[in-house]
């Protein structure tokens, strides 16, 4: 497996474009993706009860698993608009569809941004056609920059793998600073690959990769109405068929994994306001949903994190997230480290100077590793700090 430039474009047959159109103040804000081939489509959305109009659709056109273009929009999460909201969506992979000679069926919407506000209907007209005349084989990055929001930087892998003696690549893109607890946060991940892959197996692959990945992450908590996962698949490579339980099966869906897992970690990475990058490493648990859980919930912590921006070794407050997380605890079998710092070694604290616990705290990237102890499961968990400037930011946004 090595990792190559282009993100999105890098699978064979895949295009992509990013323009503006005027619905953020600055900044391009709408993407277009567009595969020369029909493709195998997967996706895992949001479960929050007020999903974007975009994700009621894409949900419901995800039982057909075949698409050919998603059009995305930053600046408007096009949620909470009732039944205009759900036409304007209709509208937009229709007239998108036209443009591009594709079924309306096979055109996917993603929107992110404010939410409970109408689309600029006039303004994604525009936005549209202009992104149809900027379609480029090497558009991935402009795409990945015009679904941001508070993000501060475009987040966008690429990796190529053999199978059956083919060169085959996965490409993503993804948007997400805050609002980030997704659970299948304004996050929208979207993934290219020229993989030969049915849609049954290939959705199989993506639950599963995202289940470690993206769903362990976390920036505050607070889950989307927006959350997207949607992924293309459209064959160009010229693999043999990959088929459940084959070993292609498995390099693929680790090359899928891995994609994923960086994109969690990007978006850990530009926490709104965040100053340092978190992993809870939880191990040895009795069950892989305990040491999640665990993860988690300390992820999740506020006091944990804003332990971590003031750079303090509370390790009182990791504890206390672990016990309260449901997983099963057995305190005298668990030990905690921060770093390579042990800090407590069997519900026992280690006795040292307090500056050698503070050291790996006053580090960019921490590793927080609990071990229960119990069993031989583990998840990690990815998220930042909580600072001052996250309140900034949020207290804010609206206006």
């Amino acid at each position: 497996m090595k990792q190559v430039e282009g993100a999105i474009t890098a699978p064979k047959g895949f295009k992509a474009a990013g323009v503006r159109c005027g619905i953020k103040e600055k900044g391009t804000d709408l993407a277009l993706i567009y595969s020369e081939r029909q493709c195998s489509v997967a996706g895992v959305f949001t479960t929050n009860a007020f999903k974007a109009a975009s994700v009621v659709r894409n949900m419901e056109r995800i039982k057909i698993a075949r698409g050919r273009a998603i059009v995305v929009n930053s600046g408007n999460a096009n949620a909470c608009t009732g039944e205009q909201g759900l036409k304007d969506v209709d509208y937009i992979c229709r007239f998108a569809g036209e443009l591009l000679n594709v079924p309306i069926d096979e055109v996917y919407n993603a929107s992110t941004g404010i939410i409970g506000v109408r689309l600029p209907m006039d303004k994604i007209d525009v936005g549209i056609m202009d992104a149809l005349a900027e379609l480029d084989e090497n558009g991935g990055e402009a795409a990945a920059q015009a679904i941001m929001t508070t993000d501060t930087r475009p987040k966008m892998t690429a990796y190529e793998i053999e199978i059956s003696g083919a060169p085959v690549r996965i490409g993503a893109i993804c948007k997400g600073a805050g609002m980030i607890c997704p659970n299948m946060a304004t996050m929208l991940c979207f993934v290219t690959t020229d993989a030969n892959i049915n849609p049954v197996t290939f959705q199989k692959c993506l639950v599963s990769s995202v289940d470690r990945s993206l769903n362990c992450l976390t920036v505050d908590g607070d889950m989307s109405t927006n959350d997207s996962v949607i992924a293309f698949a459209n064959g160009a490579s010229g693999c043999s068929e990959i088929l459940e339980g084959a070993p292609e099966h498995r390099d693929f869906e680790e090359a899928l994994a891995k994609v994923c897992m960086e994109m969690a970690r990007a978006i850990a990475m530009d926490g709104e306001g965040a100053t340092k990058y978190v992993e809870i490493h939880v191990v040895n648990a009795e069950t892989y949903a305990d040491a999640k859980a665990a993860a988690l919930k300390v992820a999740n912590s506020p006091l944990v994190k804003t332990a971590i921006f003031g750079e303090d070794p509370n390790w009182g407050r990791v504890l206390c997230a672990v016990g309260g997380s449901g997983a099963k605890v057995v305190p005298e079998n668990a030990s905690l480290s921060f770093g390579d710092v042990k800090i407590v070694e069997r519900g026992e604290p280690v006795k040292m100077d307090p500056e050698l616990a503070r050291k790996p705290m006053l580090e960019k990237e921490l590793h927080i590793t609990v071990d229960l102890g119990l069993g031989e499961h583990s998840a990690t968990a990815f998220t930042c700090d909580f600072s001052y400037d996250y309140v900034k930011i949020n207290a804010q946004y609206h206006t």
